[in-house]
């Protein structure tokens, strides 16, 4: 597994207690590390990311697994073995079949103060921070596509929403369907978020103008951390998206993807069922594989 978040650790879990010999990579740096809590997943809801991916861990070395600390910089196929993963510290694992769960990274628009506040009182999901928001002053960051239909599904939490466009974005009918359901419009440049005592204060606009907010909701643009599977061949889409079949399997024989990495819009408990997916897929592969060369053994003498 290429990568130690939800998705790689279920996987390796599966495989594991089927038996397989699995390695995690594992970078360290999960998506979700500023995060208080994760939220949407069963039995585990408000557990901190940090206690999860460390029970995770456990419950993967209990069944023989092991976890390696280290970022992987390069796939390489090993002939008839599989796969060669390279790492920065000039270490080397092989593989017989390769997971990939690298995830994505937020990009955030250009507005000073956002980065700082991500994940505490500048969110993307409401879904995940809604309920601990809720019937607070909710502010939506629009402007690019899709922007409103977001802004629609935060005014579930607020009665207080206000959605911030450049000026000129909004269209005839979607000024009505915001009017309709009170949500707020202001139209102009934001020029960065006004923060006192470590809180979110407000959206600053040009001219001197402050909203007051107490969360800002943005919509950031998803990308794909793909450079991976890019250099071993794998096919993308035109977004950088990796090309694959409902389990997860690649253009590359032998490889799978899971999580974020393919699915954007993946919860928490979304990845962890992708990569529980992908494993069994990864197992029948690696038993056709046994059972192809078990035959090729018989056919030479030799019983495996």
């Amino acid at each position: 597994m290429i990568g130690g978040g939800p998705a790689g650790l279920s996987a390796a879990l599966v495989l594991s207690r089927a038996g397989r010999r699995v390695a995690v990579l594992d970078s360290g740096s999960p998506r979700n590390a500023p995060a208080t809590h994760v939220h949407g997943f069963l039995s585990r809801d408000g557990l901190p990311p940090a206690e999860l991916l460390a029970a995770g861990r456990a419950e993967v070395t209990g069944y023989g697994g092991t976890i390696i600390d280290g970022t992987a910089t390069e796939l390489l196929p090993d002939g008839h073995r599989g796969f060669r993963v390279l790492l920065a510290d000039g270490r080397h694992v092989s593989a017989r079949a390769l997971l990939v769960t690298t995830g994505l990274r937020d990009e955030l628009p250009d507005v000073p103060g956002l980065r700082a506040r991500w994940a505490r009182d500048v969110l993307h999901c409401p879904y995940c921070h809604g309920h601990e928001v809720r019937g607070r002053k909710l502010g939506v960051l629009g402007g690019g596509a899709g922007a409103v239909r977001y802004a629609q599904i935060v005014r579930q939490w607020s009665h207080d929403v206000v959605y911030f466009t450049p000026t000129g974005r909004l269209t005839d009918p979607e000024r009505c369907e915001l009017v309709a359901r009170a949500v707020g419009i202001v139209e102009g440049d934001v020029q960065h978020v006004v923060v006192a005592e470590d809180r979110l204060r407000g959206v600053a606009l040009g001219g001197g103008r402050v909203v007051p907010r107490d969360v800002l909701f943005v919509p950031p643009r998803f990308v794909p951390n793909s450079g991976l599977l890019a250099g071993l061949g794998c096919e993308l889409d035109e977004h950088g998206w990796p090309v694959r079949d409902a389990d997860g399997r690649t253009s590359v024989p032998g490889v799978w993807v899971a999580g974020n990495i393919a699915n954007p819009r993946a919860q928490v408990v979304t990845a962890a069922g992708e990569g529980s997916t992908a494993a069994l897929a990864v197992n029948a592969h690696l038993v056709e594989v046994d059972v192809r060369d078990a035959v090729d053994a018989f056919g030479r003498g030799h019983v495996a």
